[in-house]
């Protein structure tokens, strides 16, 4: 079972992720504008809902605090440290890349300490959705019932379509489509996080992005040499100014 270190090993990873996103503040804003544009087209082709989940920060119960403080029921390291994390202020994004587990995973942990108690119940209901849907705890139909998408009446007329199809290989998600209760978008979007979930992203000091700046140390050289002639000449016209006004 693979575990990840204490709250100092995650300090050290999030303080990484904040040089990551100040290394690519520090870009042209042309190169900036690039990458937003680039990103931009992506989630709107593919609106990342596991954003909604990552971005969330857990609230420590009075529970999770006592059992963080005193470790009464004995759970494995990786739910105390996601405990202190959430103490800590960490958000979901940000405790999976402090550690080696994927989102499905973290959301497991999160499914489970939410179940007992020691977090509170998010206020914005897609966060417990998303999060049981990524981590398989619910199904396609189950996630768009959940989400407010399909009745449990749409859910029951295709799931009796999907049992009587003589497609065997047509995926439940295409009968809801079929039927006319979610579109295909939709089905894309939540798919794609799912998808996406199952990636593995560790980030260390060797990936936090660079740019070369011979270009800028040129021109700050040319700029530096103009200077020096500037000087030159103004000291040569001062001595000519001196000159003839020793002449007068």
């Amino acid at each position: 079972m693979l575990e990840f270190g204490c709250l100092r090993d995650m300090e050290l990873k999030r303080r990484i992720l904040t040089q990551f996103l100040n290394k690519l503040s520090e870009f042209p804003s042309w190169v900036k504008a690039s990458v937003y544009g680039k990103l931009s087209e992506e989630i709107s082709n593919n609106e990342p809902l596991s954003y909604i989940f990552a971005s969330y920060k857990p609230v420590l119960t009075y529970k999770g605090k006592c059992e963080l403080d005193y470790k009464k029921l004995g759970f494995d390291t990786n739910i105390y440290n996601i405990l202190d994390a959430v103490n800590n202020n960490y958000s979901i994004g940000e405790i999976t890349l402090s550690t080696y587990f994927s989102l499905e995973e973290i959301a497991g942990y999160f499914l489970f300490c939410t179940e007992e108690g020691f977090f509170e119940i998010p206020k914005d209901t897609r966060v417990m959705n998303i999060a049981g849907f990524i981590a398989g705890k619910y199904r396609t139909g189950e996630y768009f019932l959940n989400n407010g998408n399909i009745s449990e009446t749409q859910l029951e007329t295709a799931l009796q379509n999907y049992q009587t199809s003589v497609e065997t290989d047509k995926k439940f998600g295409q009968i809801l489509i079929d039927n006319g209760f979610i579109t295909k978008n939709q089905l894309d979007s939540v798919l794609y996080s799912k998808n996406e979930a199952k990636k593995r992203f560790i980030l260390d000091y060797n990936e936090i992005p660079n740019f070369k700046q011979e270009y800028n140390n040129k021109y700050r050289e040319e700029i530096l040499n103009l200077e020096h002639e500037n000087k030159i000449l103004k000291t040569k016209l001062n001595q000519l100014l001196t000159m003839v006004k020793n002449d007068d």
